[in-house]
C-alpha cells in the first residue's frame, strides 16, 4: 500500500433516504472508507449535476436505486491513498471515475449497468470516496477540477454518440444538435473540433448565441419555427444531416428522422421533450435506410479517448454556475428550472488533503 498523508477519520456526504425530490437531500457525516486491494481512495473536489440526478431524487429512475443512496455520478478528484502497492495511480493524481465503474470497454451489459454510480451503488456527492482502480481515468492537466467534473456523463455521452456508432463522425459531416444542455453543448464542441458543420436548435435566442460562439454555424429557434426539420433540409440543400444528437425523445423523433440524409444516424440519448406515438417511425427508417444508435454514456476506454481529443483541441467545458457543497439543494433546484447553458457544478473541496 502506498504511503499517504494524514487522512481524516470522518467525511461529509449527501444521502437520499427518501426519493420524493431533491428536498430529501441530507448532509451527513460518516467514516472515511479505506481502500482494499485494487481500490483507490480519492478526495472529491467537484461534482457536476445531470438531468438524471433530478430523476433519481424523485424516484423515477428506470434502474434500481439502493436505499439511502449517495447521489451524483460525475466528479473530479485527487488520489489520496491506493490499496495496492503496484497501483498505476499515485497520491496526487487527478482522476475521475467512469459513469459505470465496470464498463471498461465495448458495449454496455446488464452487469456493467449495475455499476452505474448513484444507482445500485453509491455515487460521488461526498468529500471522500473509494473507487476500483480499473474505473478511474486521469483528467486532462489543463482543466480545473470544476471543468473536469463535467466529463464522465455529459461529455462522454456526446463523444459516444458522435464516434461510437457504425459510422463515426468525420470532418465534413453535418450534425444537428438539439437543445443547449450539458450533452448538447459538448456535442457542439466535439463536432466543431472534428471539422463538422453544426446546426443547433433551442427555444432561446440567447442560448443560440452561445451555441454560435462555440462553433455552431446555423441556429434554429424551434419556438418561432416549429417546422425546424424543414429549415434543416433547406440549410443542407435538401439533403439532410449526417447525424442528429437526439435529446428530445419520441416527441421529436419524426422531425429528426425527416432532417436526416439517406443512411444518416439518429443518436438517441434522452426524452426531455416527452413521449409520443412513434409507431410510424418505421416508414422513414426503411425508406431512407436510417440508423438508430442508442447511447448509454460510454466505456472507460472511450473516456480516455475523449480526454485525448479534448486535450488536442483544448476544449473547455461550459460551466453555467458553481455552488458550494453546502448548497447542494440549491444546485438541484437551479438545474430543475432548465434555464442553464452547459453544466451546473457543486464545489466539494477547495484545498488541503
Amino acid at each position: 500500500m502506498a504511503p499517504s498523508p494524514e487522512i481524516p477519520k470522518t467525511t461529509r456526504e449527501y444521502r437520499l433516504h427518501k426519493l420524493t425530490g431533491f428536498q430529501d437531500l441530507q448532509l451527513e457525516t460518516g467514516p472515511v472508507p479505506h481502500p482494499k486491494e485494487g481500490e483507490v481512495l480519492v478526495k472529491v473536489y467537484a461534482v457536476s449535476l445531470n438531468f438524471r440526478d433530478l430523476i433519481i431524487a424523485k424516484g423515477g429512475s428506470p434502474l434500481p436505486t439502493k436505499p439511502s443512496v449517495i447521489p451524483g455520478s460525475d466528479c473530479a478528484a485527487k488520489v489520496i491513498l491506493t490499496g495496492s502497492p503496484t497501483s498505476k495511480f499515485k497520491p496526487g493524481d487527478r482522476v475521475s471515475p467512469n459513469f459505470a465503474l465496470d464498463h471498461v470497454y465495448g458495449p454496455p451489459t446488464e452487469a456493467t449497468k449495475a455499476t452505474c454510480l448513484s444507482g445500485e451503488i453509491d455515487g460521488v456527492l461526498g468529500e471522500y470516496r473509494v473507487f476500483p482502480e480499473h474505473s478511474l481515468v486521469l483528467i486532462p492537466d489543463y482543466l480545473s477540477y470544476e471543468e473536469a467534473s463535467t466529463l464522465p456523463c455529459a461529455a462522454l455521452t456526446a463523444y459516444n454518440a458522435l464516434t461510437g456508432s457504425g459510422q463515426p463522425l468525420k470532418a465534413g459531416d453535418t450534425v444537428l444538435v438539439q437543445s443547449t444542455g450539458g450533452v448538447a453543448i459538448f456535442a457542439i464542441q466535439i463536432a466543431h473540433a472534428s471539422g463538422a458543420t453544426v446546426i443547433a436548435t433551442s427555444s432561446s435566442d440567447a442560448k443560440l448565441e452561445i451555441a454560435r460562439a462555440l462553433g455552431t454555424k446555423h441556429t434554429i429557434n424551434y419556438k418561432t419555427n416549429s417546422d425546424w426539420e424543414k429549415e434543416v433540409l433547406k440549410l443542407t440543400g435538401g439533403e439532410g444531416v449526417d447525424h442528429v444528437v437526439e435529446i428530445g425523445g419520441p416527441a421529436t423523433w419524426l422531425k429528426s428522422l425527416d432532417a436526416l440524409k439517406y443512411g444518416g444516424y439518429l443518436h438517441v440519448i434522452g426524452a426531455q421533450a416527452g413521449l409520443a406515438d412513434i409507431r410510424t417511425i418505421v416508414i422513414p427508417i426503411i425508406q431512407k435506410s436510417l440508423n438508430l444508435h442508442g447511447v448509454q454514456v460510454g466505456s472507460r476506454t472511450q473516456f480516455e479517448a475523449l480526454n485525448r481529443l479534448l486535450t488536442a483541441s483544448q476544449i473547455h467545458p461550459v460551466i453555467d454556475k458553481v455552488f458550494e457543497f453546502e448548497q447542494a439543494r440549491e444546485a438541484y433546484e437551479y438545474l430543475s428550472q432548465h434555464g442553464h447553458v452547459g453544466k451546473v457544478i457543486i464545489r466539494v473541496s477547495k484545498d488541503g488533503v
